[in-house]
């Protein structure tokens, strides 16, 4: 989860809400590919998660990363929660996912590069300490009282407010990972087409990605229990949005919605202030219960921004939120398929033509029917492995047409990282059907083979 943002001084007028999301309009040239992805880690001896503190440890791994390979740390209250270098950062979930927020790059071969990189240092810190680190979009056996909890304030007040609002909130913060892909902008029009084709079309993702079949030591019922979680978290700031489908869609209306959603906390001087369950609107008056007679800067509306969970949202980009943690061939995956869909303008219009047509209840239950069925799921009469074998047609395209080149111009374009989703929408299998086979098969119910089998 994001840390604390530096948006801005002082919001002295309305319309520097809409105005800081409009900032971040680029040309097309300046456009970039920013890849966050979270992996679970754990101790091999016993194969329990990552404590804090100890010699196998999240401080560890934090520690060896720094020292080893360069990276400054960021501390909160005297503890080590996160590494900067180079753009990038390494920040923690809850649970003590570690997570790679990788600099904004021009293509995915460099994107690809760097999460080569990390994955790279984590393990040989990882095999010094006697840790494992692992790519899924849920924890497949660890239970709730299992889990530690990192030493960060903004933590600790969403764990008690979870419970209020949803069913599933703990667990999200605790027992799941993700990858996603942040992408640009160029105007308030193309922010909108982008926007209603990422969310229409993060179902797609949610499938090709699927990776979580199990929870507490058994099948659950889904293929991606991850995106089942996020259904019942806080409807509040979660879902599809269907208000980005409506005319006047715009800047100003995603800020009308975000100041509708519920405060978390305020950061000041290094510290979490509870705001939990207050409203952004009487912040602006100065009627914040918790600083009341203070005026929010930007910096507060950066980090409310952070607070909302909608499967796609904006900031001063967009964020692709729909797809499950995975090993490490499919963390370059997600950004090519994003990437091909949206960044030329010929694929977007090809994207939106196969997604336009959708009521709001058809992506509500497509949405529903990913998680659940995987490439079986239907919507209007089609079904989701005919949709994504579309998309990825239309992605291949928009990354022949970048043209862009790796390995030294030995490698033409981006379009062999979707080689790993050709091979999913073929066989008609995601990756959380491969591990019930296996879970059914050679594992012989025994899940603790997962570790060895599928970690880094």
């Amino acid at each position: 989860m994001s840390i604390p943002q530096s948006g801005g001084g002082p919001i002295e007028d309305f319309s520097q809400l809409a105005g800081y999301l409009e900032d971040g309009c680029k040309p097309a040239a300046d456009w970039r590919i920013g890849t966050e992805h979270e992996k679970f880690g754990y101790c091999y001896a016993k194969m329990q998660p990552l404590p804090y503190d100890g010699p196998c440890s999240i401080r560890a791994m934090l520690e060896g990363l720094r020292d080893r390979f360069g990276w400054a740390e960021v501390a909160e209250a005297g503890n080590i929660i996160g590494l900067e270098k180079d753009g990038a950062n390494v920040s923690l979930e809850p649970g003590g996912q570690l997570e790679l927020s990788g600099a904004p790059l021009e293509t995915i071969h460099e994107t690809c590069d760097e999460v080569n990189v990390h994955l790279a240092q984590v393990k040989e810190i990882a095999d010094e300490i006697g840790a494992g680190f692992i790519g899924l979009g849920a924890s497949p056996d660890w239970t709730h009282e299992q889990m530690p909890m990192m030493p960060k304030g903004r933590y600790k007040l969403m764990t008690r407010y979870m419970g209020q609002v949803g069913t599933h909130g703990t667990q999200m913060m605790y027992r799941t990972c993700t990858v996603q892909v942040n992408l640009d902008f160029a105007s308030e029009a193309d922010m909108v087409k982008k926007f209603r084709v990422a969310l229409a079309l993060q179902p797609v993702a949610t499938a090709l990605f699927a990776n979580s079949p199990f929870f507490e030591g058994k099948p659950n019922g889904h293929l991606s229990w991850r995106s089942r979680i996020w259904r019942d978290l806080d409807a509040d700031r979660t879902g599809t949005l269907p208000f980005v489908f409506e005319d006047g869609m715009g800047f100003q209306r995603y800020v009308d919605y975000a100041l509708d959603v519920p405060m978390y906390f305020v950061y000041r001087d290094g510290e979490y202030i509870d705001a939990l369950g207050q409203s952004f609107r009487d912040f602006l008056k100065g009627e914040l219960p918790a600083l009341p007679g203070e005026k929010p800067t930007l910096s507060d509306w950066a980090d409310h921004l952070t607070t909302i969970f909608p499967e796609a949202r904006i900031k001063k980009f967009m964020e692709m939120r729909g797809a499950d943690g995975g090993p490490w061939r499919r963390l370059c995956a997600l950004p090519a398929f994003w990437v091909g869909l949206i960044y030329t303008q010929s694929s977007l219009d090809a994207a939106w033509d196969l997604c336009k047509g959708w009521s709001a209840e058809e992506r509500d239950q497509l949405r529903i029917d990913a998680s659940v069925k995987g490439l079986k799921a239907e919507i209007a009469g089609r079904n989701l492995q005919d949709i994504a074998r579309d998309a990825l047609e239309i992605a291949r395209s928009g990354l022949s047409a970048r043209a862009r080149p790796g390995a030294g111009g030995l490698i033409p374009d981006e379009t062999h990282f979707l080689n790993a989703l050709h091979e999913i929408v073929e066989s008609g299998k995601t990756p959380a059907e491969e591990l019930l086979d296996r879970y059914n098969g050679d594992w012989d119910g025994d899940l603790s083979r997962i570790y060895k089998d599928y970690s880094y």
